[in-house]
C-alpha cells in the first residue's frame, strides 16, 4: 500500500493535470476531495501556500461559533482567490487577467480583508505592485500555468477542507483543532464550568517541563520544523520521557487524547497522540494500528498541580440557609433544599438612569424629559421601554454542576442527567428522575475526535467507605428519587392548570404538607398570602416614612399621598415577590416594596415628577412599568390625537417666525426634508421679495435640487399660451415633444379638441407634433396621453374621448361600415346586402354604401344603377349631376363615401379618420415622402397619368375624342326637364374656415349636358377611368419626354433614330413600364 506522501503526490499530479488541461469539473473536484480527505496535517499537505498560518492568522473568537464564522470569511475568500487561478489556468482567459484591482468591491470584500490573500495571487505571478492594484511583470506575456494550476488546487483543496470543518463533516479534524483551540469546544449544553481557564493553570507554569503533550489537544503555534525534530528525537531517544522534546499544552495537559480522563502513559509517534493504559490498549488492539512506534511518559504528579481547583468549584452555598456544601452535594446537608447557583452580583444593585431631555426624531430638537410632544415640530415622542433594574434581581434556577468522573471505580458505569442531577447507571440511557435522554452517546464514535468539554477530575486514592456510609447514600438517592418524581408530576399537572413550575414548587414549599395539590392550594390559600403581602408592605412603608411624610429631603415638597391613604400593592406586583421570595411573606413584602419604589423611580426619572400619581398608574397597570408609562402619556397626548384625527388640515408653517431656526426645524420634520441645508434654502427662496411661489411648490424644488438657480428657473416656467408664470410642477408637457403648457391651457385645448374636433387634432397645442397620421405612432401616442388626460379632463369629457378612440380602432376592422343616413358607425357580420342601422333604423346597401330601395333586392350594384338611371324619373332629372353624387368621393383608409364633386382642389381630407388623400387617384398626401429619389418637399401626392389631377387640364373635346377612339358613349345634351343655365354639381365650398357642402352654381355650356366645364371634365375622365383608357395614346412630343422624366422612364435617343421612332418607341416603353394607377376608381 502506498504512502501517504506517495498518495498525496499522485493525487496532486492528476488534479493538476485535469485543472490546466480543461477537463470536466467532476474530475478536478474528485482530485481535490482525494487531496482533502488524506490524514496529513496542513503543514505537511500544502507545498506552496501556507495553508497553516492562513488558517491561524485568520481564525478568531472566544468561542466554536465565532470561530468557525471567521472560517466561512476566510473560505469565502479562497473562493474568490480559486475564480482567479481558474481564470488564469482557462485557455480562453478573461480580457483583463494581467490586472486584479484593489477598487472591486467583492475583492476588499474577500481576498484583502484576509491575512495571506495577496500572498495567494503573488504565487499566481500578480507580482507587480501597482497604484490601484497588481498586476503581471510587463515582460511576462503568459502566466505559468503549471504553478498557478498547483498553486489553485491547494486553494481549493484547503476551501474544502474549511468546509467540511464548518459542517463538522472532516474526517479529519484534530490536525484544526491541534492548531485552533477553541475549534475543540463544541456546544452540547454541559456547564461551562467545566471548560478549564486559562488561568487555571498559573501555577501549573512551574511544572510545564514535567507535563506531556497531547497532539489531539490544541496548539498555538506548531510548524512542521517542530514536529520533524520531535519525531527525530523520539527515534533516537524512544526510552526517555518525551515531555523533554514537546513542549507542553495550555488545557488537559496530562490527559489521554481519547478518553479525556486519565493521565498519559504512552505517546504513539504514527498517529501523534498521546493516550491512558487502557485507551492504548483498545485502540491499538486493532490490526492496522498495531504496528504503531509508542513511547512511555513518565508520570509527573506534584501536589501544586492541584492549585488550578478552587474553592469555589468544590463548594457551593445554600441560598436558604447560608450553609456550605461540598460539589458533589445536590440538596444541602442543612435544610435539604435543592441546590441552586449563588446570586453572586445581586447585591450590585445599579440605580435606574436619570432621563433629564430627549432628542426629537423628526426635527432633532432637544426637549425637556417631561415633554411628549415636540415643542417644534409637535410630533410625539417616540417612547422606548426604560431599563427595567429591580432592586434585587429574580433568583433563576442555575444550570447545575458538571458531572464530576474519574472517581474510583468504572468511568463508563455511572453518569450523571445534566438536568436535574441524579445519579444514573450505564444501561439507562433514559434519567429515571426527569425521563431525559442522556446528552452524550455512551459508544466511542469511529473517527477520534477530542472528547467535549467536560469538567475531568483526575482520579485520586480514595479510602473505601464503610458499608453504613454506603447505605446512608443509598437511602438518600432513593429518597430524592421519589421526590423528585413526585415534583415533576405535580409539574405537569400545574402545567395543564396553567401554573407555571415555579408556582408550584413554592406552593409546595410554604404548605408543607406533600399532600396537599398546589393547584387547589393557590385557589384557596394564594389569595390570603398575597393579601398579607400586600398588607405587610403597607405597614413597612408606613414605618419607613418615605411616603407619608410631609416635606421630602430632597425637593423640599409637600406631597398629598397621606391624604389619599396607604401604599396600595397591586396583586400581581405580590404575586412576583412571592415568588421571588420563595414564599417567605415577610421577605416578599419587602421585595415588593422596593419593586414599587423602583419603579416609581424609574417613572420620575423619564420626567413625571408627581409620585402619588406615578404609584396610582403603577397599581392600575398591575405593576407593569410600561403600561404606567403609556397611562402617564395618554392625556399629554390627547392634543396630538385630536389634531391627527381631526378634518382640520395641518397648522401651515409660519415662515415669518422671528425665530427662523424654529421654521427649519419644522420644515425638516413635517415635510422631510433631506438635509439642513436644504431647509434653510427653502426658507430663504420663500423670504424672497415678491417671490411668488408657494410652500409646496418650493419644498418639491428643494428636495430633487440643491442649485439655487437651477430650482429659480424651475419655479419660474412661463407658458407659450397664456404667457403666465408657473412653477415646473403645475406645467404640463407631452411626451412626443419639449413643450410645457400649463395645467389649465393643457386641460382646455384638449377639452374642446374632443369636443368639436377630430381626434387626429389631439396633438401638441404649441408646435401641433407629433404627426399621428403615422399607424405606428398612434397607439403608442394615445395611450401615453390617456394616462395625462384622466386626471385633467372631466368625466364626460373623457368619456368621449374614449368613445372616438374605440371609433377610430373600429374603422380598421373590414366588416365596420358607415350608416349613409346617420354616420353612425358599427361592426356588420351578415352576407346580404342590405343592412339595417341600429341607430337610426334606416336600411341602405353594406356594398354600395346607398340608401335600400326595394328595387336593390335581387340586384347587384351596378344593375340597380342602370335601372335607375333608365326607369327612375327624379334620377333621370338629375342627369350627370346625379351620376357624379353616386360615383361620388370614397375615404381609402376608412371607406366613408361622400356624395360631393372631385373637381376642383384634389387634396381632400376626411372627416371620419382625417386621412389626406388625392381625390382622383387616391393616393396619400404627405409632407415625408417614401418614394426614393423625390426631391419635392411639403405636402405633396404622386398621381398616376390618367388620374384627374392631370387630365383635369385637358380641352372637353380632347377627352371627347379619346373616348371616341375608344368606343366610349357620353352625354353632351342635358337630360329633359332638368333646370338649365347653372350647374347643380354638390361640391365641398371653403367659406370662412368651414367647409359646407353646396350645389356649384357655375354657368352651364352648350353640349357639356347641363354641367359647367369643370364638372363636364370630371363627367368625361370618370368614364375614361371607368373603362380603363390609358390618355398616353393623345401625348404629344413635350407631354410624352415630360411623363417620362416624371415616371424615370429613360428618354434616351439613339443615334439616327427618326421622330416618329423615337417617340413611338418611348410611348410603347412608357405604357409597358408605368401601369395605370392602381388606386383610381374604375367602373361602379
Amino acid at each position: 500500500m502506498p504512502s501517504l506522501s506517495e498518495q498525496l503526490r499522485e493525487a496532486r499530479s492528476q488534479a493538476e493535470v485535469c485543472l490546466y488541461s480543461g477537463s470536466r469539473v467532476v474530475e478536478v473536484r474528485a482530485g481535490v476531495m482525494a487531496m482533502a480527505h488524506l490524514p496529513l496535517p496542513p503543514c505537511s499537505k500544502y507545498h506552496h501556500i501556507a495553508a497553516e498560518t492562513m488558517v491561524i492568522e485568520n481564525s478568531f473568537g472566544s468561542n466554536r461559533k465565532e470561530t468557525l464564522a471567521s472560517l466561512q470569511c476566510l473560505s469565502t475568500a479562497l473562493n474568490i482567490l480559486e475564480k482567479y487561478g481558474c481564470n488564469l489556468t482557462n485557455p480562453n482567459r478573461p480580457k483583463y487577467w494581467r490586472t486584479v484591482k484593489h477598487n472591486n468591491p467583492v475583492f476588499r470584500a474577500t481576498v484583502d480583508a484576509i491575512q495571506g490573500g495577496r500572498a495567494v495571487l503573488c504565487l499566481y505571478g500578480y507580482s507587480n505592485q501597482q497604484p490601484d492594484g497588481l498586476s503581471f511583470p510587463d515582460d511576462v506575456t503568459d502566466p505559468d500555468v503549471g504553478r498557478v494550476a498547483a498553486v489553485t488546487l491547494e486553494v481549493m483543496s484547503l476551501r474544502m477542507e474549511l468546509e467540511m470543518l464548518i459542517k463538522e463533516t472532516h474526517p479529519h479534524p484534530e490536525f484544526y483543532e491541534r492548531i485552533i483551540p477553541t475549534l475543540r469546544h463544541k456546544e452540547v449544553g454541559l456547564n461551562t464550568d467545566a471548560v478549564v481557564s486559562r488561568s487555571s493553570f498559573s501555577c501549573n507554569k512551574r511544572h510545564s517541563d514535567s507535563q506531556t503533550k497531547s497532539l489531539a489537544f490544541p496548539l498555538q503555534h506548531c510548524s512542521l520544523r517542530e514536529s520533524s525534530h520531535a519525531r527525530s528525537l523520539s527515534n533516537h531517544q524512544s526510552l526517555k520521557p518525551i515531555q523533554a522534546v514537546l513542549p507542553p499544552s495550555k488545557n488537559h495537559p496530562e490527559n489521554c487524547t481519547i478518553c479525556g480522563i486519565f493521565r498519559i502513559t504512552v505517546h504513539c509517534l504514527t498517529c501523534l497522540q498521546g493516550l491512558c493504559a487502557e485507551c492504548d490498549r483498545l485502540y491499538h488492539s486493532y490490526p492496522e494500528r498495531s504496528k504503531h512506534r509508542r513511547t512511555a511518559v513518565a508520570s509527573s504528579s506534584s501536589p501544586s498541580s492541584k492549585c488550578g481547583n478552587s474553592k469555589s468549584s468544590s463548594t457551593w452555598r445554600c441560598l436558604h440557609c447560608t450553609n456550605v456544601n461540598s460539589s458533589q452535594d445536590v440538596l444541602c446537608e442543612e435544610c435539604e433544599c435543592p441546590r441552586y447557583e449563588s446570586l453572586g452580583s445581586a447585591t450590585d444593585e445599579k440605580q435606574p438612569a436619570t432621563i433629564t431631555e430627549w432628542q426629537c426624531k423628526s426635527c432633532t430638537v432637544v426637549n425637556a424629559a417631561s415633554s411628549v410632544l415636540c415643542e417644534v415640530c409637535e410630533r410625539p415622542r417616540l417612547a422606548t421601554r426604560p431599563p427595567v433594574t429591580p432592586s434585587h434581581p429574580p433568583v433563576t434556577p442555575p444550570r447545575p454542576p458538571a458531572p464530576v468522573l474519574g472517581m474510583p471505580g468504572d468511568p463508563d458505569s455511572q453518569w450523571v442527567c445534566q438536568f436535574c442531577t441524579y445519579l444514573n447507571y450505564s444501561p439507562a440511557t433514559m434519567c429515571e428522575m426527569c425521563d431525559l435522554a442522556r446528552p452524550e452517546p455512551a459508544p466511542l464514535p469511529a473517527k477520534l475526535r477530542p472528547p467535549y468539554p467536560v469538567r475531568r477530575v483526575p482520579a485520586l486514592p480514595v479510602k473505601p467507605k464503610e458499608s453504613a456510609q454506603e447505605d446512608l447514600n443509598s437511602c438518600r438517592q432513593r429518597r430524592l428519587k421519589e421526590e423528585g418524581l413526585k415534583l415533576i408530576q405535580l409539574i405537569r399537572d400545574g402545567e395543564k392548570n396553567g401554573i407555571s413550575p415555579e408556582e408550584v414548587y413554592t406552593c409546595m414549599r410554604v404548605a408543607g404538607d406533600c399532600s396537599i395539590l398546589p393547584c387547589r392550594w393557590m385557589k384557596s390559600e394564594l389569595p390570603l398570602q398575597l393579601d398579607k403581602i400586600i398588607t405587610l408592605a403597607a405597614m413597612l412603608s408606613h414605618q419607613s416614612n418615605r411616603l407619608f411624610e410631609g416635606p421630602t429631603e430632597a425637593s423640599g415638597k409637600v406631597t398629598d399621598f397621606k391624604s389619599k391613604g396607604v401604599l396600595q400593592l397591586s396583586r400581581a406586583e405580590a404575586k412576583h415577590a412571592w415568588l421571588i421570595a420563595g414564599g417567605n411573606t415577610e421577605r416578599a413584602a419587602r421585595q415588593a416594596l422596593r419593586d414599587r419604589l423602583a419603579k416609581v423611580e424609574m417613572l420620575c426619572s423619564q420626567g413625571f415628577s408627581d409620585e402619588a400619581h406615578c404609584h396610582e398608574v403603577v397599581s392600575q397597570s398591575g405593576g407593569d412599568v410600561r403600561g404606567a408609562l403609556a397611562l402617564l402619556q395618554r392625556p399629554l397626548l390627547e392634543p396630538f390625537h385630536e389634531r391627527i384625527w381631526s378634518d382640520k388640515p395641518e397648522p401651515a408653517v409660519d415662515i415669518h417666525h422671528p425665530d427662523k431656526q424654529r421654521i427649519c426645524r419644522r420644515l425638516l420634520a413635517v415635510y422631510n426634508l433631506p438635509s439642513w441645508g436644504r431647509c434653510e434654502l427653502a426658507l430663504s427662496l420663500l423670504l424672497e421679495h415678491n417671490a411668488p411661489y408657494s410652500l409646496d411648490d418650493v419644498v418639491q424644488a428643494v428636495r430633487e435640487s440643491h442649485d439655487r438657480e437651477f430650482i429659480k428657473r424651475v419655479l419660474a416656467k412661463e407658458c407659450p399660451i397664456c404667457l403666465s408664470v408657473f412653477p415646473h410642477s403645475k406645467m404640463q408637457s407631452l411626451t412626443s415633444c419639449q413643450c410645457s403648457v400649463c395645467c389649465g391651457c393643457f386641460q382646455q385645448h384638449f377639452t374642446i379638441v374632443v369636443r368639436d374636433k377630430h381626434i387626429r387634432d389631439m396633438v401638441c397645442p404649441v408646435c401641433w407634433e407629433p404627426d399621428i397620421n403615422d399607424p405606428e405612432h398612434l397607439n403608442s401616442y394615445f395611450s401615453t396621453l390617456d394616462i395625462q388626460l384622466r386626471e385633467c379632463l372631466e368625466p364626460e369629457v373623457y368619456e368621449l374621448f374614449h368613445k372616438k378612440l374605440t371609433e377610430q380602432a373600429l374603422i380598421k376592422d373590414p366588416k365596420f361600415l358607415w350608416c349613409c343616413h346617420c354616420s353612425y358607425g358599427f361592426i356588420y357580420d351578415g352576407d346580404q346586402l342590405k343592412v339595417t342601422c341600429f341607430q337610426c333604423r334606416n336600411s341602405f346597401c353594406a356594398q354600395c354604401k346607398k340608401p335600400w330601395e326595394s328595387q336593390h333586392a335581387g340586384l347587384s350594384c351596378e344593375q340597380f344603377q342602370s335601372w335607375k338611371r333608365e326607369n327612375d324619373p327624379e334620377y333621370q332629372k338629375q342627369g350627370l349631376a346625379g351620376y357624379l353624387r353616386d360615383n361620388g368621393i370614397t375615404c381609402p383608409n376608412c371607406r366613408f363615401q361622400y356624395a360631393l364633386s372631385k373637381g376642383g382642389c384634389m387634396h381632400f381630407c376626411c372627416s371620419q379618420c382625417r386621412y389626406q388623400f388625392c381625390s382622383g387617384c387616391n393616393n396619400p398626401f404627405h409632407t415625408t415622402c417614401a418614394v426614393d429619389e423625390c426631391t419635392v418637399s411639403g405636402l405633396h401626392a404622386h398621381h398616376p397619368r390618367d388620374c384627374l389631377f392631370y387630365l383635369r387640364d385637358w380641352e372637353p373635346s380632347r377627352l371627347q375624342a379619346l373616348l371616341e377612339n375608344n368606343g366610349v358613349a357620353f352625354n353632351t345634351d342635358p337630360p329633359p326637364g332638368t333646370q338649365t343655365g347653372l350647374c347643380g354639381v354638390i361640391e365641398q365650398k371653403d367659406d370662412g374656415g368651414q367647409q359646407p357642402d353646396s350645389a356649384c352654381g357655375a354657368q352651364t355650356q352648350p353640349g357639356h349636358a347641363g354641367l359647367c366645364e369643370k364638372h363636364y371634365r370630371e363627367y368625361l375622365v370618370s368614364l375614361i377611368n371607368s373603362y380603363s383608357i390609358d390618355p398616353a395614346h393623345l401625348y404629344s412630343s413635350n407631354e410624352l419626354l415630360l411623363a417620362c422624366r416624371r415616371y424615370k422612364v429613360d428618354d434616351t435617343r439613339k443615334d439616327g433614330e427618326d421622330g416618329f421612332i423615337y417617340y413611338s418607341r418611348l410611348l410603347e416603353k412608357l405604357m409597358d413600364e408605368v401601369p395605370l394607377g392602381d388606386k383610381v376608381p374604375r367602373k361602379k
